[in-house]
């Protein structure tokens, strides 16, 4: 298993090296192509991400996490659900998917984003946390850490 290539983490820096006037737009039609995928293709694209994401060198990762942010705050509030709460299911899960990213450095990234852009993801993700079953959320959580529960409110 670990000698198999890492496609998804080597899409993953090609795409966040490229300069970001051609990452936008590849990411946002990656990203309208996942709506309307099967829900099994939604989950093994989540998992790839979230076993490919740690993987990465952060700078390269920072870029293109930012990005997808950037986008998500532009599409309509029920696709972000969607993509949150396919990542928030695979998360609560299997946690330990998660504790290898480097979760201040992803902060820092969200924080970097404009105020508006701010209110529009951290108004998702409070929705779905609001929403969890109480196991779910005390799942998802013990994952997060304080300074990200405060900044998003939940």
């Amino acid at each position: 298993m670990l000698s198999e290539p890492n496609y998804a983490g080597n899409i993953i820096v090609s795409l966040a090296s490229l300069p970001e006037f051609l990452r936008k737009p590849i990411l946002k039609k990656r990203l309208m192509e996942f709506f309307s995928m099967s829900s099994s293709d939604k989950m093994e694209i989540i998992n790839n991400a979230l076993q490919a994401g740690p993987t990465i060198p952060f700078d390269k990762f920072s870029k293109l996490f930012k990005t997808w942010l950037e986008i998500l705050s532009t599409l309509t509030e029920e696709q972000r659900m969607v993509m949150f709460m396919t990542y928030i299911n695979e998360i609560t899960k299997n946690p330990q998917k998660i504790i290898l990213f480097n979760l201040d450095g992803i902060l820092e990234v969200y924080l970097s984003l404009n105020q508006g852009e701010k209110d529009t993801i951290s108004k998702s993700v409070k929705k779905i946390t609001d929403v969890l079953d109480d196991n779910k959320k005390k799942r998802l959580l013990l994952t997060i850490p304080d300074s990200a529960k405060i900044e998003l409110g939940i």
